[in-house]
């Protein structure tokens, strides 16, 4: 285990701040789409005549752009910079969003969704990256964990808009008045965007070139950690969202539009534990927060697997708490990874350690859907399987004297040579 040691950091400035709020809109973005499917996932299945399969189907279309865009643009972002990769994957974002506003057919909706998930995997990769790179080191876990916070504040927006614009609007043209203030919001923060300049780490790194291979070769431990990571965080969090529309709806006979009242009590607990996740990872350390929030939201789960049987007024509480656990755990894994890769890789590491996540976002509806149709605490017991996989690589990386990078400049953490 290499030991603590503090780096002369400079201090927090408004720059900081600016790039927390213009990065984090990324991951508000990523949280309004997967938010915005399930709460308007009726009026789609009118408007379309869309099976029982319809949101497996929208979120699949969702995470195969995501991973295409995460790996793809991961490479592009180390090559070519992270400035021209994040200005241009939220103008991809938002054109594709603001499309779907007026998709006339399903099929058109599915290739949109497809090209919209394209630049949040972009996103992924060159924001995690920059914002690592230019975040003072004594608080690099916190400005990170703050950028992923704007996940649930995405979500407690689109749950909003969605309860107040489809209560409001006829149900077929509610869904493409959010769809299209999603599109703008995009545009505008891409517009604002333009102020923040490249990574001061990149430009000096400039000029090295490097592939995929060396990480695999150089960082087969640290790509490992971050694959695993992303892998049960996706498995388990997207499958708990599928968890309310495919099961909770059908087995408590749930009207549609109290859905979104699910989706704002999870929000207000995603809130509470993203802060707390940012609050740790620069005091407790990144290897004891991650394992510590990742045990957490396997035992969670399997508690809330029994409180199933006590109807909505006790699953709502225990979805919030849940979710509380689980977002907790991914805003506190993401810093963790992406420091640990060299500057000339970062974003390629990040991005195939979001591209193997997003195959278990992907199958992880499917298989939640399929389970809880014949036991509601089956599949949550599946999903704390999940976060205990999570759990069990982060203790593997700490017994095996895996780096810990609290208060470490990045260039000790990846300068540093590491069984890993």
């Amino acid at each position: 285990m290499t030991s603590h040691v503090t780096s002369h950091a400079p201090a927090w400035t408004r720059f900081h701040t600016m790039a927390v709020v213009l990065f984090g809109v990324g991951w508000a973005m990523d949280a309004f789409e997967v938010t915005l499917i399930g709460n308007v996932l009726g009026a789609l299945r009118a408007r379309f005549d869309l099976g029982a399969d319809a949101m497996s189907v929208v979120l699949g279309a969702w995470f195969v752009g995501l991973m295409l865009g995460a790996a793809g643009f991961g490479v592009l972002a180390d090559r070519f910079g992270r400035r021209r990769i994040f200005l241009g994957s939220l103008v991809l974002y938002g054109v594709a969003t603001l499309a779907t506003a007026a998709a006339p057919n399903f099929v058109t909706l599915l290739a949109l969704r497809l090209v919209a998930g394209i630049g949040v995997g972009a996103e992924y990769s060159a924001i995690n990256a920059a914002m690592a790179e230019i975040a003072p080191d004594r608080s690099r876990g916190w400005a990170s964990a703050l950028m992923l916070n704007f996940w649930p504040l995405g979500s407690l927006l689109a749950a909003l808009l969605s309860w107040l614009v489809l209560s409001a609007l006829p149900g077929d043209f509610g869904w493409r008045v959010v769809f299209a203030f999603g599109g703008l919001i995009a545009l505008s923060s891409a517009w604002l965007r333009r102020a923040i300049p490249e990574s001061p780490r990149w430009l000096a790194a400039r000029g090295q070139r490097t592939a995929l291979a060396t990480l695999v070769r150089r960082y087969p431990g640290r790509l490992a950690l971050g694959a695993v990571l992303d892998f049960a965080e996706a498995s388990g969090y997207y499958g708990l969202f599928a968890f309310l529309p495919l099961v909770v709806l059908p087995a408590l006979h749930l009207r549609p539009e109290r859905l979104p009242l699910f989706y704002l009590a999870g929000s207000v607990g995603a809130l509470v534990g993203g802060f707390a996740a940012a609050f740790l990872l620069d005091r407790a350390g990144r290897q004891g927060t991650v394992l510590g929030f990742y045990l957490a939201t396997a035992l969670g789960t399997v508690a809330f697997a029994f409180a199933t049987r006590y109807g909505a007024g006790v699953l709502m509480p225990g979805f919030a708490l849940v979710n509380l656990l689980a977002t907790g755990s991914w805003i506190a894994a993401y810093p963790t990874f992406s420091e640990l890769f060299p500057t000339a890789l970062r974003a390629s590491g990040i991005g195939a350690s979001v591209a193997v996540g997003r195959i278990g976002a992907m199958i992880s509806p499917f298989l939640i859907g399929a389970v809880g149709a014949t036991s509601m605490a089956g599949a949550l017991l599946l999903l704390a399987g999940f976060w205990l996989l999570g759990a069990g690589a982060m203790l593997v990386w700490r017994w095996g004297g895996g780096i810990e990078g609290r208060g470490l400049a990045l260039e000790q953490i990846t300068g540093t040579p590491t069984r890993a």
